[in-house]
Formats: C-alpha cells, sequence, structure tokens
C-alpha cells in the first residue's frame, strides 16, 4: 500500500512538473554562443547527472538504482513493484572572447533552466518502461560585426560603413519513450521512440551609413522562424561479461537514427516602410538536421566503485553536405568570411565513481558517492575546414537522504573550453564556460520507501 501511494505522489509530481518544464525550455535561452548561428545549435550533453558529473559517460551503466536515458536497454534492470523519477536542473556562465582588429574583447551571459525529467518503472519480469523529457540543443547568440566601404564593391551612392546585428535563440526539445527487455541471463536489448519539437528565430538588422555625413539610409531587417517537429527513434543493448561476487563488467551500445528535420520555415523581410514581405520557404543550405549516433562502452563496478568509459561518433557531415558563408566584415583589403559546414564529431568520454561505504552507519560522509570525468572531442562545424576541439572536466556529489537509500540529492560542476585551437590563428571566439548542477532521484520501492535496505548481493 506504502508503495502504491508513493507511485500516486510521484507521478502526480511528474504531471504537475512537465508543463512548467516544457514553458521554461521553450521560452528561455539555454545556450550562449557565437557557434550556435547555425544549424540546430549547441547540443546539451545527455544523461542525469550523476552520468554528467563522471564526464557524460554511462552506455554501459546498469543498475536498479541508476536511470540510464543513454541506452533504452538498461531500462530492464528496473525491479518488480519499483518506481525510479529524477529531476534535474543547470545553470551555465558562458566566457567568450575574441581579438578584433588586435584588440581583446569578451562577453559574459548567465543561463538557468531544467535539464532533465525522467522516470522508470517495470512492466513485468525483466522487462522495463523509461520516459524522459531533455533539452537536445539550444541556440543563442547576439553578435554584430561592420563592412567598410571598398571601392571595388558594387555599391552605389554615398554608403560607407554597414554594420550588422544578428541575434538568435530558441531550443530544440526531445521526449523519449522506450522499453528494455533481458532477452536471456545478463543480456538485454532495448528500442525508443524520440519526438523532437521546437522554435528557433534568427534575426538581423542591417544599417548603412553615410561616407560623408550627409543624407539617411534606411535599416534593412531580416526575421527567420523555423518550427520543428519530428519523430527519430533509438535502439541498444547491453551485455554482462563479468558478474561476480565482487564485481561487475558489462559492455553496452546504443544506436540513434537520424535524419533531416524538415522544419517549417517562415522568413519576413522589412526595408523601411516600404516593404514587409512573409515567405514560406526552405531552410538555408546548413539544414537542420539531427546525426546518426553510434556510441559504445563499457562499465566495471565492485562495492566502491564504477568506472565506465564510451566513444560516440556522430555523422553530420553525411546528413547534409551544404555549407553557408559568415558575412564579410572588416577593413577594405583586410576583410573576412568564414565557409561553415557540418562535420563527423568523435567523442571520447570517460569516468569515477566512488563510495567509501555507502553502509557506514557512523559517518555520513562514507555514504557519499564522489564522481569526477573527462570528456574531449570536436564540435560538429568546420570553418574554412578547421574543427574546432571542444573538452570538459567534470565532477560531482552524490548524497543519500538516508541510512542505504537510494534516493538522493546530486550535485555537480563542469568546466569547458571550445574553440582553443584555432580561434587565435582564424579571429574566432575562444569560449569558455562553467555549468552548476542539481538533481533530485526518489526511489519507491518496498519497504518505507526504498527498496535498496539489503546489502545487494552479486551473484
Amino acid at each position: 500500500m506504502q508503495v502504491k501511494n508513493t507511485l500516486i505522489k510521484l507521478i502526480v509530481a511528474v504531471l504537475a512538473i512537465v508543463p512548467t518544464a516544457v514553458a521554461a525550455q521553450t521560452s528561455s535561452i539555454n545556450a550562449f554562443s557565437p557557434y550556435t548561428m547555425y544549424g540546430i545549435g549547441e547540443q546539451n550533453t545527455p544523461g542525469t547527472l550523476s552520468m554528467r558529473s563522471m564526464g557524460g559517460a554511462g552506455v554501459a551503466m546498469r543498475s536498479p538504482g541508476t536511470l540510464n536515458l543513454l541506452n533504452p536497454a538498461a531500462y530492464s534492470a528496473a525491479p518488480q513493484k519499483t518506481f525510479l523519477f529524477n529531476f534535474g536542473l543547470e545553470g551555465q556562465n558562458y566566457y567568450n572572447s575574441q581579438k578584433v582588429a588586435g584588440e581583446s574583447k569578451s562577453t559574459a551571459y548567465n543561463t538557468f533552466n531544467f535539464h532533465d525529467i525522467a522516470f522508470q518503472m517495470p512492466l513485468a519480469k525483466k522487462l522495463g518502461l523509461g520516459f524522459s523529457l531533455t533539452p537536445y540543443s539550444s541556440v543563442g547568440y547576439r553578435t554584430k560585426y561592420y563592412h567598410e566601404y571598398n571601392p571595388e564593391d558594387l555599391v552605389p551612392g554615398n554608403v560607407g560603413l554597414i554594420q550588422y546585428n544578428y541575434q538568435g535563440e530558441g531550443d530544440v526539445t526531445e521526449v523519449k519513450l522506450g522499453i528494455g527487455w533481458e532477452v536471456f541471463k545478463n543480456f538485454s536489448i532495448g528500442v525508443a521512440a524520440q519526438y523532437y519539437w521546437g522554435d528557433i528565430d534568427r534575426t538581423f538588422v542591417m544599417t548603412p551609413t553615410p561616407i560623408t555625413g550627409e543624407g539617411t539610409f534606411t535599416s534593412t531587417v531580416g526575421a527567420d522562424n523555423y518550427s520543428i517537429s519530428s519523430i527519430k527513434g533509438q535502439v541498444g543493448v547491453q551485455w554482462t561479461a563479468i558478474q561476480t561476487r565482487k564485481r561487475i563488467l558489462t559492455v553496452g551500445a546504443a544506436y540513434d537514427f537520424g535524419g533531416d528535420l524538415n522544419p517549417e520555415v517562415t522568413k519576413r523581410l522589412y526595408i523601411g516602410d516600404l516593404y514587409n514581405t512573409v515567405v514560406k520557404g526552405d531552410t538555408t543550405h546548413l539544414k537542420l538536421v539531427l546525426p546518426s549516433q553510434l556510441a559504445a562502452g563499457l562499465t566495471y563496478q565492485t562495492e566502491k566503485w564504477v568506472v565506465s568509459a564510451d566513444y560516440v561518433f556522430q555523422n553530420w557531415g553525411g546528413r547534409n553536405k551544404g555549407y553557408e558563408m559568415t558575412g564579410v566584415s572588416g577593413k577594405a583589403g583586410e576583410q573576412t568570411s568564414y565557409k561553415v559546414a557540418y562535420t563527423n564529431t568523435s567523442t571520447f568520454k570517460v569516468g569515477v565513481e566512488y563510495t567509501p561505504n555507502r553502509y557506514d552507519i557512523r559517518h555520513f560522509l562514507k555514504r557519499w558517492s564522489y564522481r569526477a570525468g573527462f570528456r574531449y572531442g570536436s564540435y560538429n562545424q568546420t570553418f574554412n575546414g578547421n574543427r574546432l576541439a571542444q573538452y570538459a572536466v567534470t565532477a560531482g556529489i552524490g548524497v543519500p537522504v538516508k541510512l542505504w537509500a537510494v534516493s538522493g540529492i546530486d550535485v555537480g560542476v563542469e568546466y569547458g573550453r571550445r574553440g582553443y585551437n584555432v580561434a587565435d590563428r582564424l579571429g574566432l571566439v575562444r569560449q569558455q564556460y562553467f555549468k552548476f548542477a542539481i538533481g533530485f532521484t526518489l526511489f519507491a520501492g518496498q519497504e518505507n520507501g526504498e527498496y535498496w535496505f539489503m546489502r545487494p548481493k552479486y551473484e
């Protein structure tokens, strides 16, 4: 009866939180980077906070008390008569710096939003169901540059300096529903359906100024809206290769089906009071696509240690061979522009978790879980053929709410850099960011709202 009541309370909490989270996700900026001017923007790191604190690794993670958003095969680990719920929030601090005409300039921006809402429950013995609502990617930028008059330009009249202001914001959100089935002992498969939706707004303002200071020019304003709605899929497997009393080794893999998002695009152009056109059209050459993705990893567990390592490949270039050109900026004879194109990416993730003694009655800190991780790869776009390297260092702690409990509070931090390898040489932006996140895990089980009251036994 107590389990039933707990489940009812958790389901009500989910229904109450989801509308608020959706509204927040579609109305605020989750990223602030000039690199989000093209495509679907900056991808958010998937997974619950415990995994993100371990570098984002966890394709092979498998535990009754862990909600694995990376691999639907892990849903089969849900014990009967249990319910696992997770909710996470994340704040980000962006620091962008760039050298312009020999002068260093920098900007900073803060964001705060929800990261994930998810739950897991058994459908039958060795058959589990999982649900998650997470931000997939985010667009957020405000940038400007100038184009100085060049006598060779085919620009009539008394036009001198032209200033361009670009602004964009929006998100793509993912809802996933999947099942995991342990087909035979130590081997599980999973499938999931993923629904993506969102809106991305991009605007620009072009303001010319006269050469001689005489005369006036009307600004040109452009506004594009991309409305996204698409369904994709995911499959996954997990195999526990070693399972003894003291250690467990699990191997896992997951494949995400990508494809063109085919957004509905509305383009508006304003030139003073003379023109106001609305056009339904295609996207630009750099389309809004989801990459196909192959992730593989392994997880090694003991009573005190959890070590995970993943490799993730994303096929961006195969989905869209097009490119876009940035605007031309700078002084006459020193003007620059960049060719922006998608590129395939490879990312390596590794993480570790250490719990001194989750059964220690006298020492509360020994029951805490301490996590750290590292992630390295490249951004999914090239600039004049140059890749942008990016990496992140993560750390976090997990605090149980009571003795031997699965339910707990997770806190995590992350520091990352992007573009440091080519920014100074190409005149691009060097980006640094800090993330702070907090997550809540609730586990409803057979006794007193918890299932894990006894020391787990390794077969």
